[in-house]
């Protein structure tokens, strides 16, 4: 129990530290930065509750190999950059892919919040993308799924270098990237959202790996708390307007709004917090109604961002490779 609290006391200390420093180096910087959600911000409200759980951190396994900082994306001057995490075998195999969305809200996050999963999956035999994208403090919808498309596009385009299969790429995304996941998969064939560069690929994943990420606006999970405008939602303030006053944009912002035969499979890994399974249940019975497979796990006694801490990293981490593999190698 010591030894646990120390350590913990430890790294809260480092992520305090690091927060800061991403707060001055914003405050410089052009782009528009909300830093209210970071690992530092996560771990402060985890362990009020589980003062044992220990926060899994970024540690390069010998078998992966990574390049940093690649530009895949350009508005204007406004650059977007992602991580490659792969494995380093040689020869002519190719690996299936997943692009790695982190949460925030729509609003705050950063690319470090899926590294410790990217090197993990990228270990298990996957080439694994984490990609900057656009926030609402910066661009409202539909900016942050366009440039999410452009990232798919670009893992098409660069698979030769990479050994991408590109029959074989999935989204994977944790609470507003795990919407935005499950937007990638059911608007694939949709071309409005394609914008940008390599237009002459696909932006279609072939399974969605979505971690306690909303389905649907119009649940009134989102609809309710959308009604003080001094105290305007995350949703509000990605979409741009409230529930009441654009009702639509609100529901062609769903991911369950485009649910067809073609959506991919999807796997449901959830909190025990009803706030964010919104949609789970209507849009399993729409992939059934399709006979598309999809399972859910949900996680009894979590709180949100449970799959940043042990011992339910480890889990989300199973029931992902267990489910990729289903999809991919058909076991």
């Amino acid at each position: 129990m010591l030894k646990s609290y120390i350590k913990n006391s430890i790294l809260f200390f480092l992520l305090s530290i690091g927060i800061v420093f991403s707060q001055e180096k914003n405050s410089k910087g052009i782009i528009p930065r909300d830093t209210s959600y970071t690992l530092y911000s996560a771990a402060k409200k985890m362990y009020k509750k589980f003062p044992e759980a220990r926060l899994v951190t970024d540690i390069l396994p010998s078998s992966v190999k990574v390049k940093k900082d690649i530009i895949y994306k350009r508005i204007g001057n406004r650059k977007l950059s992602l991580n490659v995490y792969y494995p380093a075998i040689k020869g002519e195999k190719y690996f299936p892919g997943i692009l790695m969305i982190y949460g925030g809200g729509w609003r705050s996050g950063d690319i470090s919040l899926s590294i410790p999963m990217a090197e993990r999956l990228a270990a298990k035999g996957f080439v694994t993308v984490t990609a900057e994208y656009r926030l609402s403090k910066e661009a409202l919808y539909p900016a942050a799924v366009i440039d999410l498309k452009t990232a798919v596009r670009w893992m098409r385009a660069n698979a030769l270098k990479f050994h991408i299969d590109t029959n074989k790429i999935a989204a994977y995304g944790c609470s507003a990237g795990g919407e935005l996941a499950a937007f990638l998969g059911t608007t694939g064939n949709l071309k409005k959202f394609d914008k940008g560069e390599y237009l002459n690929h696909s932006s279609c994943v072939e399974a969605i790996v979505n971690v306690d990420g909303n389905l649907d606006f119009t649940d009134t999970n989102y609809t309710a708390p959308d009604s003080n405008p001094l105290k305007p939602t995350y949703a509000q303030l990605w979409l741009g307007s409230s529930f009441k006053e654009n009702p639509k944009l609100w529901k062609d912002a769903s991911p369950i709004t485009y649910v067809t035969k073609n959506s991919p499979p999807q796997i449901f890994i959830n909190s025990a917090v009803p706030r964010f399974h919104a949609g789970r249940d209507s849009m399993i019975k729409l992939l059934n109604k399709y006979h598309i497979y999809s399972e859910v796990h949900t996680l009894p006694g979590t709180i949100h961002t449970f799959w940043l801490f042990q011992p339910w990293f480890e889990k989300t981490f199973s029931y992902t490779i267990e489910f990729l593999d289903k999809i991919f190698h058909k076991k």
